[in-house]
């Protein structure tokens, strides 16, 4: 029994949509699915109506839908209240960060932080959008780094969360490099003929943001989905071994550039979208944290902006 699981449930009960919940899940569908599947192998008994559409829960799925947010509720209070009696770590700074930034960006940003802010003790937990926001939510970190994009804005309320922007990067097409230095495959590509192309799951963050780039294009991308992951970092190990063209942050692929392992899979300016890299805390006054270094830090860069 996994506590996602009834987190899932909960999630189904509220959209009455396997596609929708396995989207702000960040899971693919059938994934999604296979744990609810799960659940109910668990319980012994159908929760879903399947033959409804919207969906819809038993009766016996009624019944747990009450027991699951109880269960969830306790858990996560018991959880925090663990927390409050932690009496060492004051100084551990604690960010939730999604894994493409984990890769990229989270560890030449925090380099450069400790030679113009001074010494930092710190936590990273890498996570999917969703969950890493959840840790926000939920108190069980201090501070959120993400992406942002305005066709994509993350439902963080700005009465309870405050913000500060870490600069902006760049969401481009890279594929490997041929004997002479050229894309082995670029865009647009030529009349006719499909690009073997390295797609993030449904769901994922980057992923909506690459469907933003194909349906704003001037002329339709041809783009042959062969290999999907959640991960940038996968990604970007595939595009290196010359399986297809894939879609990375910038940051991500400075080495592979410097090296020539990757090159851009597109002319400068063209097939790309800039995006904001936003940090986010929970403001004091309703924080359930409020680590003096936390404090400290945030004072450190909403100065230096």
């Amino acid at each position: 029994m996994e506590t996602k699981w009834f987190e899932d449930f909960v999630s189904l009960a509220e959209t009455r949509s396997f596609s929708r919940s396995a989207q702000l899940r960040h899971v693919t569908q059938p994934a999604f699915s296979r744990r609810i599947q799960a659940l109910e192998a668990w319980a012994g008994v159908d929760l879903v109506d399947r033959s409804s559409y919207p969906t819809r829960l038993t009766g016996a799925g009624e019944t747990l839908l009450g027991q699951a947010v109880d269960i969830l509720g306790s858990l996560q209070s018991t959880r925090n209240m663990l927390r409050s009696h932690q009496a060492t770590g004051q100084d551990m700074i604690e960010f939730a960060v999604p894994h493409s930034l984990a890769f990229s960006f989270f560890p030449h940003w925090l380099m450069d932080l400790r030679q113009s802010f001074g010494a930092i003790k710190c936590r990273l937990n890498a996570l999917n959008v969703h969950d890493a926001m959840l840790q926000l939510s939920e108190g069980n970190c201090d501070l959120l780094i993400v992406y942002h994009h305005a066709s994509q804005p993350l439902q963080l309320d700005p009465e309870r969360y405050q913000m500060a922007s870490l600069g902006v990067e760049t969401l481009a097409p890279y594929a490997k490099a041929d004997a002479r230095g050229q894309p082995l495959f670029s865009l647009p590509g030529q009349p006719g003929q499909k690009i073997p192309f390295l797609s993030y799951a449904a769901g994922a963050y980057l992923g909506r943001l690459v469907e933003l780039i194909a349906k704003e294009s001037a002329q339709p991308l041809k783009l042959d989905s062969i290999y999907e992951t959640d991960m940038a970092e996968g990604l970007k190990a595939m595009a290196t071994e010359g399986h297809g063209l894939a879609f990375l942050p910038g940051s991500l692929v400075k080495k592979e550039l410097a090296g020539r392992h990757l090159v851009r899979a597109a002319a400068d300016g063209e097939f790309e979208l800039e995006m904001e890299l936003r940090i986010y805390r929970e403001r004091p006054a309703v924080s359930r944290r409020n680590k003096p270094a936390a404090l400290a830090l945030w004072d450190f860069l909403t100065r230096v902006q």
